[in-house]
């Protein structure tokens, strides 16, 4: 029997996300799209996030809501406390496919002005959230 040594990897020679699947972290909160703008502040401040994956009903990935987003509606001049999330979710997406290749996804959010984006499956349903870093 011979006795082989193996050599640990290098701990500075990090693995490099090609896809988004590789750089996604979980999804976090998930909300129904028929919840209150007060509500959605109340949720993001007890998770402790940034932001909040939008659903609807049936559980597929409409959107994402930061907190500064819903903040702006809170306060505009036009905001009465029955205003729905589905109501300041214009459009849906954009969102990321996991086989998405990191550069497609970050130049994709350069593009659009995004901290964040979506993650989801072939049915819209939330996998993760990919967040870039700066």
């Amino acid at each position: 029997m011979t006795i082989v040594q193996m050599q640990p990897r290098s701990s500075g020679a990090a693995r490099v996300p090609r896809t988004v699947a590789d750089a996604m972290q979980t999804a976090g909160p998930q909300v129904c799209d028929d919840m209150t703008v007060e509500v959605a502040l109340s949720v993001m401040a007890s998770a402790r996030t940034g932001h909040l994956l939008v659903c609807d009903n049936d559980g597929a990935c409409t959107g994402l809501l930061t907190r500064d987003r819903l903040t702006a509606v809170r306060d505009s001049a036009v905001y009465t406390d029955r205003v729905q999330l589905r109501d300041i979710l214009v459009d849906p997406g954009p969102f990321a496919s996991p086989l998405t290749t990191m550069a497609e996804a970050e130049q994709a959010m350069r593009h659009l002005l995004l901290d964040a984006l979506p993650v989801v499956d072939e049915h819209g349903n939330a996998l993760g959230v990919l967040a870039l870093t700066s």
